[in-house]
């Protein structure tokens, strides 16, 4: 029995998507808890619409912290509840920008082994452009940051794209979301620090240490843009999942 959520054939040479294969115990505790993330935001009183976004940045930050951490499934476990009750507590990442945010992470890391200019460009560069003009600029970030930095792609124009002016208004400050934001921010030094890292790609060969250490770089600065700006709930799955790789690598 195929439990995998297939990639479309016209996508298997993107450096973005990767396939969710419930045969494995780590993927089917994502949707699951995801599910169940968002079911009880609905039954403490929260509207369907509310319900679902604390869904999508409890998954967000759980594939934020798979990309962060490849070599440790439990990293992206702990980041799970976290993102969904900081999500509750306070104002998620609109579904938009923790897209823009987990592309840039997976692309920076290379975690899928594969890369299509002609294709991961324009996705890449419309993330920017939408997460900008939608207020949520910090969001934007690494999505360009991935453009102008990921190996086979490096076009660093992409990053003009998140000084568009904003459409939207800006998402104001979320208590909650910045104390994991300056959580994370304390946690940078561990989170950035050189480590090994064995995992392979989804194509083959090995996931390499010196992109997935940039991708944690880039996640830490964005976190960091963030709560400058008063965007941390723009960025609230990337912050949960890069506070969740400091806290395993302080407590090794």
């Amino acid at each position: 029995m195929n439990l995998a959520v297939p990639i479309p054939e016209s996508a298997r040479g993107s450096a973005l998507p990767r396939t969710i294969d419930l045969s494995y115990p780590s993927n089917r505790y994502a949707v699951g808890a995801s599910a169940a993330s968002a079911l009880a935001a609905r039954l403490l009183g929260g509207s369907w619409p509310e319900a679902a976004l604390v869904g999508v940045n409890a998954f967000a930050a759980w594939a934020c912290a798979r990309e962060l951490d490849p070599d440790h499934a439990q990293t992206a476990t702990v980041a799970l509840p976290l993102a969904a009750a900081a999500a509750w507590m306070g104002r998620p990442a609109r579904p938009l920008a923790a897209a823009a945010l987990l592309s840039g992470v997976r692309a920076l890391s290379g975690t899928t082994g594969r890369v299509d200019a002609g294709m991961d460009v324009p996705v890449l560069a419309g993330l920017t452009a939408l997460a900008a003009l939608s207020g949520d600029r910090a969001a934007a970030l690494p999505v360009a940051g991935a453009a102008a930095l990921t190996p086979g792609l490096e076009k660093p124009w992409v990053a003009a794209l998140a000084l568009l002016p904003g459409l939207r208004v800006t998402p104001s400050a979320s208590v909650p979301a910045t104390l994991v934001a300056l959580a994370a921010l304390l946690a940078a030094p561990r989170l950035a620090a050189p480590e090994s890292v064995t995992a392979e790609a989804d194509q083959g060969g090995r996931v390499l240490p010196g992109r997935v250490r940039r991708s944690r770089q880039v996640a830490g600065a964005a976190v960091g843009a963030a709560v400058v700006a008063g965007q941390a709930a723009s960025v609230l799955p990337l912050a949960v999942a890069a506070l969740a790789v400091g806290l395993r690598r302080a407590a090794r």
